[in-house]
């Protein structure tokens, strides 16, 4: 049997991207708000990273959202039908996300990224300083659908139509 538990917010994302969004996630700030909850000291170091880990929950997402069955990654029949644990999107069954932005300063409780993906209201569930040797260790490969379907990905939002 499946395990329940509860997890609890500790930030929000403000600001940033407005609406979610599959491709033009490029150059925007976004502020990760740490919750009044936690002392400023939790945050202390931080800002000599490059890079930070951020998981977060798709809040915008529906639980009818979720798709258990294999499907083309953007409805795009050119790609091959893969299964629910082979998207990176909404449709997964705890709507969860990471994104590794990069940090440009902490000030207060507000730590100013670039290169996140959540949207502004976006739950943050946790974060971490990116270790880069914590990473893959070996070479990473990926089906060369993923580079086509994520060409414009980071491209600049103000390229969004």
């Amino acid at each position: 049997m499946s395990e329940t538990f509860q997890v609890k917010a500790i930030a929000t994302v403000v600001g940033g991207h407005l609406t979610a969004g599959d491709d033009y996630q490029g150059g925007v700030e976004s502020v990760i708000r740490l919750n009044e909850e936690y002392p400023l000291e939790t945050l202390q170091g931080l800002e000599e990273f490059s890079h930070i880990e951020v998981l977060w929950r798709m809040h915008l997402a529906a639980p009818q959202d979720v798709a258990l069955h294999a499907r083309s990654p953007r409805g795009n029949t050119a790609w091959p039908a893969t299964g629910t644990f082979v998207h990176r999107n909404h449709r997964r069954p705890n709507q969860l996300a990471i994104s590794h932005p990069r940090v440009l300063r902490v000030e207060g409780r507000d730590i100013h990224v670039t290169g996140l993906d959540a949207v502004d209201g976006t739950p943050v569930l946790d974060l971490a300083p990116w270790f880069p040797q914590m990473g893959p260790q070996e070479s990473v490969h990926v089906p060369g659908w993923v580079g086509d379907m994520l060409t414009h990905y980071w491209a600049p939002a103000e390229h969004r139509r």
